[in-house]
């Protein structure tokens, strides 16, 4: 696997979808009252597109690993606040659910990815 550019990793794109998501739902009433929430599930789900590019802008496959290991802690995280969201009743359970999901398809891509980076640096 072979890129030119971060933009062209799929996992970036699908994570670029979602900060865009996540921004939507968190725009509304409830979240507006919990300025903190909204903030750091913001932050959450833009540091896991910026933390890929900014490791594949590093040029090593170590570095490369690391943020994305840091991409992963931080879709975790993001994960954990959609609970907080669902218990709050700030998201329905549609939302939770299409969220939780979304976030928990990003974070197994991003093992994925890692996995195949680790094989490639061993040989």
């Amino acid at each position: 696997m072979k890129f030119n550019r971060f933009e062209e990793i799929e996992v970036w794109q699908i994570s670029r979808e979602f900060v865009k998501d996540i921004y939507k739902i968190t725009g509304n009433a409830e979240y507006l009252k919990d300025y903190d929430l909204r903030k750091q599930m913001r932050r959450c789900a833009v540091s896991i597109p910026s933390n890929i590019a900014e490791g594949y802008e590093r040029k090593s496959n170590t570095e490369f690993i690391r943020f994305l290991y840091i991409s992963k802690g931080s879709a975790g995280e993001l994960r954990t606040q959609l609970y907080f969201s669902k218990d709050l009743e700030y998201i329905d359970d549609k939302t939770f659910n299409d969220l939780l999901c979304r976030s928990e398809e990003i974070s197994r891509s991003l093992s994925g990815f890692i996995k195949y980076l680790e094989s490639t640096s061993r040989k």
